[in-house]
């Protein structure tokens, strides 16, 4: 189907990740206007569309495996300290909007086990609770994810800029569109796992125990 000119170009980030008895499974995908850019299926991240140089992507590639191995290897030990009998489901919505009039938005929300969690506010750069009623894990979550820049200032520059400038550099509106962006993608899918970590953190802190 045709394109709206009014259509934004969009790029979004979704990373879901089960955990079940110690165990933890990533996977997910990203996409730039509707062409899938990235896939990650367990500890791999490809780069389907050549957004970054080769040597730059190595990097991040190994980046993300090595995080993601120490979010595992978190998980395992929490899950001695304080066993779940039950599988946790969590999933990360991230990405940014360019609209033609040269405008742009950028969203960052958390659903656990199917049920909104967490939302990022971008202008301040604060996590909110969403979560219906009272939750213990996710008022402690968004406790610590404000401790941090990385969760914080650093998420909110991913957003408002890092992904923004990546739109731009695709977009034929500006006049200058480029085949090859050497923005950091995949630091968003860092990001997405840092923000998994505190979650994580509080759901086996909360769970049987005291926040």
């Amino acid at each position: 189907c045709p394109v709206s000119p009014a259509a934004p170009l969009t790029f979004t980030m979704v990373q879901r990740t089960r955990v079940s008895k110690g165990s933890s499974v990533f996977w997910g995908n990203a996409s730039l206007d509707g062409r899938l850019s990235h896939l990650l299926e367990g500890l791999n991240v490809t780069q389907v569309l050549p957004l970054e140089p080769p040597d730059a992507w190595a990097r991040r590639q190994q980046d993300v495996a090595t995080y993601l191995h120490y979010f595992r290897g978190l998980v395992k030990l929490f899950s001695k300290e304080r066993p779940i009998n039950y599988t946790q489901r969590i999933c990360c919505h991230l990405g940014c909007r360019l609209f033609p009039n040269g405008t742009a938005s950028s969203f960052y929300e958390v659903t656990l086990n199917g049920t909104a969690f967490l939302s990022f506010h971008v202008p301040n750069a604060t996590w909110e609770r969403r979560w219906p009623g009272r939750h213990e894990v996710a008022t402690f979550a968004v406790k610590e994810l404000m401790k941090y820049p990385t969760t914080t200032q650093d998420l909110q520059h991913f957003l408002n800029t890092t992904c923004v400038e990546l739109l731009r550099a695709q977009s034929t509106w500006t006049g200058a569109q480029s085949s090859r962006s050497h923005t950091p993608l995949v630091l968003g899918l860092i990001l997405g796992t840092f923000t998994l970590l505190g979650m994580a953190v509080g759901i086996f802190l909360c769970t049987g125990g005291s926040c």
